[in-house]
């Protein structure tokens, strides 16, 4: 994949979080602040735990660190799976913000 392929595919995940949280925002009583710089979003929760995802463009991967631990994610031409087998990064996402906001959470790619 070219650097501008990972870039097109990476920005709509960043994207789609935003959207997802957007979205959490209105429909929940769940408060999530997402901050953007560049490639990078913060979430942070009532409780001032985060969620930070970034792009680390020379690995072309999308990097999470939440309370639990960081996770590193690349694009198998469908879906950013877990480098170490830990899953699909949105299923990963919606597990552990759910668990830091305590709320049932959903974030999805669309």
């Amino acid at each position: 994949m070219t650097d501008t392929e990972f870039l097109d595919h990476a920005e709509r995940v960043l994207k789609a979080v935003e959207t997802s949280c957007d979205r959490i925002n209105d429909d929940t009583s769940v408060d999530i602040d997402n901050q953007r710089t560049g490639g990078m979003v913060t979430l942070v929760f009532a409780n001032h735990s985060q969620i930070v995802i970034n792009l680390q463009k020379p690995l072309q991967e999308i990097w999470l660190a939440a309370k639990c631990g960081g996770f590193h994610y690349q694009f198998d031409g469908k879906q950013w799976l877990d480098t170490k087998g830990q899953g699909e990064f949105f299923a990963s996402l919606t597990r552990f913000a759910s668990e830091q906001s305590g709320s049932p959470l959903v974030f999805a790619a669309d």
